[in-house]
């Protein structure tokens, strides 16, 4: 059994203002996103502008913090929002959904494409290979936050979380931050280096962290409020993750398929 390291969440703290380790990985994210984004644009056949980076992160960054939050309360926490509207807004406490954030990004970059006369898909498989290095980093803050904690383990490795109970659980949260954010992104980043057609790096995404997302799920302890939906494993990760590997397998089908103009190497 490892000991949890038991950080505290909030990295600084100036007079009555805190900024916790969960904050900073979100900005860990963005700016990862905005760094690697530019360095993709600014190869000669990639198709985009170093000018074009920072409002395609500034959409990307509304859809993830205003979808994420809104998707947690829909789909995880809804009765606790009707009893306090205002817990929405809370953000430094936990409480994100990817899926959420990911519907949130799917509306900016239509909102993006559309101001700039791209394809959807066009913005989409650009962006995609950004993404995981924000999730791996959302992960960690997890991890330090002491929260979203697996199930009871006799691994090696399990770890007693202080929120957790008296027993070793498996640190799901480092699971999700291996899976999601280096395996995807080194999938995505490398296949996305070649030219693929459209849609194809998109469904390869939606595909990789719907397939990651499941399996970490079955040893993570479900939201105590919801437990198991059915059979006795079932949860509501596994559940709204399911359609995104459909999605993901279809999209990357249909691309080999009708062999659509190929996306630029970026």
């Amino acid at each position: 059994m490892l000991t949890y390291p038991d950080i505290d969440p909030v990295a600084l703290q100036l007079g009555p203002i805190k900024i916790h380790w969960y904050g900073i990985m979100y900005l860990v994210g963005f700016a990862s996103a905005w760094w690697l984004a530019r360095w993709r644009a600014r190869r000669a056949d990639s198709g985009w502008q170093e000018v074009e980076v920072g409002d395609l992160i500034f959409y990307a960054a509304l859809g993830v913090v205003l979808g994420g939050r809104v998707g947690y309360i829909l789909f995880y926490d809804f009765g606790s929002f009707l009893a306090n509207p205002l817990m929405i807004f809370k953000v430094w406490e936990g409480g994100m959904s990817f899926h959420g954030g990911l519907l949130g990004v799917i509306v900016a970059m239509a909102l993006y494409a559309r101001r700039t006369a791209r394809g959807f898909f066009q913005v989409a498989d650009f962006v995609a290979p950004l993404v995981p290095i924000g999730l791996g980093a959302g992960r960690l803050g997890n991890f330090i936050n002491g929260e979203l904690w697996g199930r009871v383990s006799e691994a090696p490795w399990a770890m007693v979380f202080p929120s957790g109970g008296p027993l070793p659980r498996h640190p799901s949260q480092l699971y999700e931050m291996l899976l999601e954010g280096g395996v995807l992104f080194v999938m995505l980043w490398f296949y996305s280096r070649q030219p693929r057609p459209t849609m194809a790096v998109s469904g390869l995404f939606l595909l990789g962290y719907g397939v990651f997302r499941f399996a970490v799920e079955l040893v993570r302890e479900p939201d105590a409020h919801l437990g198991y939906l059915a059979f006795g494993w079932l949860t509501m990760g596994q559940v709204l993750s399911t359609p995104l590997v459909v999605l993901g397998a279809v999209l990357m089908w249909l691309a080999y398929r009708k062999r659509m103009p190929a996306t630029r190497k970026g």
